[in-house]
């Protein structure tokens, strides 16, 4: 492998970990940074020392330009880090250019593409960030050791480190796009419990009903509320519906999911345009709060997943879970979620340009990251994951905890 030209659309937090990585991977020759707003990086690009970078600006929202930025043809591969709604119009694309496509959010919008990828030759592979991405490769690495899984349940949390939690009213800050965040807490949550699927609604995912606690060693007690769909993931693994329990939680400081319960309640999660506002009550909302929501610059982020597998292994009914936790580098300034989304991103699309990766189509992070080369890269960057056998019953098991 040797003189690639990647593209990285999308130059946020995100896109510039994923650009402070391939800044360093001798196979990349030339990367392409292309944003709508690339006047700041060039900042950023010093401070990194950034020698094969070169940015450009442009507009995702005009087809002809994307179209052009993605057909260029000394691009091998783009690694977009765009907003999800992006995510088809880049896809078809790379499709119709022939170049690869890395992407960091869920597969939902490249539902049907698969076929036209496999023609082209070309892998597109969405959930290659944090949550999803290494979660999903977690859970891969885990249940590869099982003969048979009775329970999957992960978490997954990006919040204010212990010691800036009460520096605003909700004990939270943005590490990630707050709007795909507010998208997150106005979806339905799919689980299974005891054998049945249940869809648990927006307005409900943060009653009392379906928020437990989690301790995590060293920050303290947390709030998992039910967010996604956890039975389509353990699909995408290609687990039989013999598996009992499966969700997919979020978690939070406490007080999180009783402040956000009021707020879903009172609409101001609703996406429709009032006509009033000429905007949305989530468009307002997020306005409202994303200037106030921003980390200070000797405040840290912490980062955290935990994957639970509960199953048989020769006869034995066992249990382990595998957890990684991340803080902010204020040396650098670099909060742990930029790093654990655009890492992740840069080691897949450096996997598929080396062959590591092999898959053409659509793939999916479970089941076409090679979780132990992957896990050994981040281990590379500091990003590392300890593993244990514990007692199922400290395992949660999705439920109705309450009434």
């Amino acid at each position: 492998m040797a003189g690639f030209c990647v593209l990285v659309l999308g130059t946020g937090l995100q896109g510039r970990a994923a650009i402070q990585d391939l800044e360093r991977a001798p196979a990349i020759e030339r990367i392409i940074a292309a944003d709508r707003e690339v006047d700041a990086l060039d900042d950023y690009l010093r401070l990194i020392g950034a020698r094969k970078t070169v940015c450009r600006r442009f507009d995702a929202s005009d087809q002809s330009a994307l179209r052009s930025a993605v057909s260029d043809p000394g691009v091998a591969l783009v690694v977009n880090l765009l907003p999800v709604t992006f995510d088809a119009a880049v896809a078809r694309a790379a499709i119709d250019a022939r170049k690869h496509v890395v992407t960091t959010n869920y597969a939902h919008e490249l539902d049907g593409l698969d076929e036209p990828a496999k023609r082209s030759g070309v892998t597109i592979l969405p959930e290659a960030g944090f949550d999803p991405g290494i979660d999903l490769v977690l859970a891969a690495h885990a249940i590869a050791s099982f003969d048979e899984v009775e329970s999957l349940v992960s978490y997954g949390s990006g919040i204010p480190a212990p010691e800036c939690r009460d520096s605003n009213v909700l004990n939270y800050k943005i590490s990630w796009s707050f709007p795909g965040a507010l998208r997150t807490y106005a979806r339905p949550a799919r689980l299974r419990i005891a054998g049945h699927e249940t869809v648990v609604a927006p307005v409900d995912i943060f009653a009392p009903a379906w928020v437990h606690s989690v301790h995590v060693e060293g920050v303290g007690e947390l709030e998992a509320f039910p967010n996604g769909d956890a039975v389509g993931v353990a699909e995408s693994f290609g687990m039989p519906g013999s598996v009992q329990h499966t969700g997919r939680y979020t978690l939070r400081w406490p007080g999180h999911c009783e402040f956000w319960r009021r707020v879903s309640r009172l609409g101001l999660l609703d996406d429709r345009v009032s006509p009033d506002l000429g905007i949305s009550p989530r468009e307002f909302l997020r306005r409202h709060l994303e200037p106030k929501l921003q980390y200070g610059p000797e405040e840290r982020d912490l980062a955290y997943l935990r994957v639970e597998v509960i199953g048989r292994r020769q006869g034995r009914r066992e249990a382990r879970r595998l957890e990684l936790l991340d803080y902010r580098d204020l040396s650098t300034g670099m909060l742990a979620m930029n790093r654990l989304v655009g890492y992740p991103a840069s080691v897949v699309a450096q996997f598929i340009l080396a062959g590591t990766i092999q898959h053409r189509g659509v793939g999916r992070a479970g089941r076409h990251i090679p979780p132990a080369p992957f896990l050994a890269e981040l281990s590379k960057k500091g990003i590392r994951f300890t593993e244990a056998e514990v007692d199922p019953s400290d395992c949660f098991v999705p439920a109705r905890v309450s009434a």
